[in-house]
């Protein structure tokens, strides 16, 4: 009988495992806020969104008051469908105060939270009825008693109806733009506009943060800014940055 033959198993070849590439460190966030650096970008800005303003639709101070509280968590695009309706209906705060609930919530509905909505413009239109004759107040101080009126909304109403610069709208687009730009350090948006308050020249406060917000949406969006097409890229260190799209 044959020997049967022994066959040896082949070892597989050695394969050194990659090594990986070193991790790149994060930098840490710092303030730059030169006034030379801040001229920079405003100049920018300006030359990006000349007569840049607010988006929200409106007449007078009362429909833009109205159209601000509507924006909550809301598109302008949204609100300004919803706004004619609702001022054709109700077009002055006299007549909004004698609206019921249900009759204002029927037209704002589609704006999100249209419940705690509909009671902020029904009190905002009584308090603007009963205690300032009918007409949405032009100071801070006075705007804050007002059903509503935070002081984001108050900003809007006293920079863009009045052209009153009391301070500066910190929105969204404008929480996410200073932060890249490490114009500020902080998250809360009152903290984050006393910063900019120091920072931007008071003759600028109204248009700056039309101009941020209107940057937002178009070049320096949340999850892939398109650096490449933005006016203020050399400004910017952000790490942000690698998300654009080349």
């Amino acid at each position: 009988m044959p020997t049967a033959q022994k066959t040896t198993a082949k070892k597989p070849a050695f394969r050194p495992t990659p090594a990986k590439a070193p991790t790149k460190k994060a930098r840490k966030p710092q303030l730059k806020t030169s006034a030379a650096r801040i001229a920079k970008i405003i100049a920018g800005l300006q030359k990006a969104y000349p007569g840049a303003t607010c988006a929200l639709l409106h007449r007078n101070p009362w429909e833009l008051l109205v159209a601000t509280i509507l924006s909550a968590q809301c598109t302008d695009a949204r609100v300004n469908m919803v706004t004619p309706v609702l001022f054709h209906r109700f077009p002055t705060p006299a007549a909004m105060a004698k609206a019921s609930l249900p009759e204002i919530e029927e037209i704002i509905r589609t704006t999100g939270f249209y419940h705690n909505k509909a009671k902020s413009i029904s009190g905002a239109a009584k308090a603007v009825v009963e205690r300032f004759g009918g007409e949405v107040p032009r100071t801070m101080d006075e705007l804050l008693t007002v059903p509503g009126a935070a002081r984001k909304t108050a900003n809007v109403v006293l920079g863009t109806a009045y052209g009153i610069a009391v301070g500066i709208v910190v929105d969204t687009h404008v929480l996410r733009l200073t932060r890249r730009l490490e114009l500020t350090l902080n998250t809360e948006p009152k903290k984050v506009e006393q910063d900019l308050m120091k920072i931007i020249p008071k003759d600028h406060w109204i248009d700056f943060s039309h101009e941020l917000i209107l940057h937002g949406r178009a070049i320096c969006i949340a999850r892939k800014p398109r650096c490449v097409d933005c006016v203020i890229e050399k400004e910017c260190d952000s790490s942000d940055k690698t998300w654009s799209s080349h």
